[in-house]
């Protein structure tokens, strides 16, 4: 990065993939390690792989994103939708299934400024 610019339009790819990689690992490998989930078929153990896949595969598009010019859009798009969506199902379930525990509260608050952020880095920049 070289100027302020490329910080604003940038620094919530940066904090999404510091923070979502961690948690494709402990979605991954030891989802009981941060959550009160506790896996017990292979099934589920696939699924939350594939989920660690997902979220890995993502943040690879951002990294790129913040070094590659030419990967800035398609990140800052991606990172909003990913966001938002996730934020947006968390409100579902909040809504229909109650409310979740502290670390799910915050990280919804999060995802929903995540995606927001994006949405006004892509209309405001015009990039």
């Amino acid at each position: 990065m070289k100027t302020k610019q490329d910080i604003i339009n940038k620094i919530h790819l940066i904090i999404s993939a510091c923070i979502v990689i961690p948690v494709a690992f402990v979605y991954g490998f030891k989802p009981g390690l941060s959550f009160d989930m506790f896996l017990e078929t292979i099934d589920e153990h696939n699924f939350y792989k594939a989920i660690m896949g997902l979220y890995l595969g993502f943040s690879t598009l951002w990294i790129l994103g913040i070094f590659k010019s030419n990967y800035l859009k398609t990140a800052l798009i991606t990172n909003m939708i990913f966001m938002l969506g996730l934020g947006f199902g968390r409100l579902i379930s909040i809504a229909f299934d109650g409310i979740p525990t502290s670390g799910y509260i915050i990280g919804t608050v999060a995802e929903l400024f995540l995606g927001c952020y994006g949405f006004w880095v892509l209309k405001k920049q015009k990039i």
